[in-house]
């Protein structure tokens, strides 16, 4: 094996930490690099919401592995390119009715833009992160593909999708072959000073009073009291701002209309929350744009057979998709709930990422 520089992307918590730990015991000269988005100094308050992989116990858990693996690690600052490139579209979107997924900016933009140009400049020749994903170059294509993690509890390609062929070639996952039990076995292994660490589920600038208190604090218009009304205008209650509700969501509607109702729709120009019946929500069709083709360069003209999920945690659905005008249009064997444009729609090829974008509408 060729032995070759590799950054890692070390966040302080268990899967990085392994993935450099592995890295290492293949023969690889490692380097640890860890993003800084904010605090600036120790006695700096951080803004609010700050946790995980942005505080400075990430820095502190990171600087720990790679002491014991006895490997070189930096902290950089990327706290302005987070903010322009990540946390303003967050709000942004979210004052635009829509509802972001911040990690595949985060993952397109950061990772494998910021940090990675950061890695090349030390002469890495790959990053890697702790990603639970797998890649492979298809001769015949000739394309990366990027496939799904074996352990499909865990499969993170879904926020991976919009990585161009010049960033998977520079990409390493390597946790995509394994099971996050396994992990926990090697990091228990190797002595990990992060082994028995739990790990976060939110959005990482994100506080656990949620994305609605933060977007209150950036962007206060989206979060101003406004009416909760049914298709024919008649009001029915009060919001407590349309940054706290997405398309599909039932809870925290405190409505009192003797049958279940659901966000249809965001109206905001007008303030207003659209509520109807679950049928409402339910969508046979979408049209997504930002597409980004990953193992398949082009679609045919006449479509094709392929499944989606339409957010992180969503099943699989058979679908056919076909290009229209610049954008790609999907129709689905069975309708889908809570189409929410802003997110990401994702499409599989079997196990690999055919291709994916962002959700514009739904019908």
């Amino acid at each position: 094996m060729t032995r070759e520089r590799v950054a890692v992307a070390m966040s302080g918590g268990i899967d990085s930490s392994v993935a450099a730990a592995l890295l290492v015991e293949q023969g690889h000269e490692v380097v640890g690099l860890t993003m800084q988005i904010w605090p600036r100094q120790p006695s700096e308050e951080a803004p609010p919401g700050v946790r995980g992989c942005c505080g400075l116990d990430a820095f502190d858990s990171a600087r720990r592995v790679a002491r014991t693996l006895g490997i070189r690690h930096y902290v950089l600052d990327l706290r302005a390119a987070f903010e322009r490139l990540v946390v303003a579209p967050f709000c942004d979107d979210y004052a635009r009715g829509r509802t972001p997924n911040p990690c595949i900016r985060c993952n397109t933009q950061i990772k494998f833009g910021a940090l990675l140009r950061r890695a090349e400049e030390i002469g890495a020749s790959r990053l890697a992160t702790g990603h639970y994903a797998r890649l492979c170059y298809d001769q015949e294509r000739p394309r990366w593909l990027l496939l799904r993690g074996v352990d499909k509890t865990k499969d993170q390609s879904y926020s991976l999708y919009a990585l161009r062929q010049d960033q998977l070639a520079r990409a390493l996952f390597p946790l995509g072959h394994m099971t996050k039990s396994q992990t926990r076995a090697e990091a228990a292994r190797l002595g990990l000073p992060v082994a028995e660490e739990q790990e976060s589920q939110e959005i990482c600038f994100v506080s656990e009073a949620g994305y609605g208190e933060y977007l209150r604090s950036r962007r206060p218009e989206v979060a101003q009291p406004g009416p909760i009304v049914d298709r024919e205008g008649r009001q029915l209650g009060r919001h407590r701002g349309i940054a706290c509700y997405t398309i599909g969501q039932r809870q925290g509607l405190r409505v009192a209309a003797g049958k279940p109702l659901y966000v249809v729709g965001i109206d905001v120009d007008g303030n207003r929350l659209i509520v109807g019946e679950e049928e409402e929500v339910k969508f046979h069709r979408l049209v997504m744009r930002e597409v980004n083709h990953v193992s398949l360069a082009r679609l045919p003209a006449g479509g094709k057979k392929l499944c989606a999920k339409i957010r992180s945690g969503a099943p699989l659905a058979a679908c056919a998709a076909w290009p229209v005008e610049g954008e790609v249009r999907l129709e689905f064997a069975r309708p889908q709930r809570a189409v929410a444009p802003g997110q990401a729609a994702v499409c599989y090829e079997g196990e690999a990422v055919a291709l994916g974008g962002i959700i514009q509408s739904a019908w």
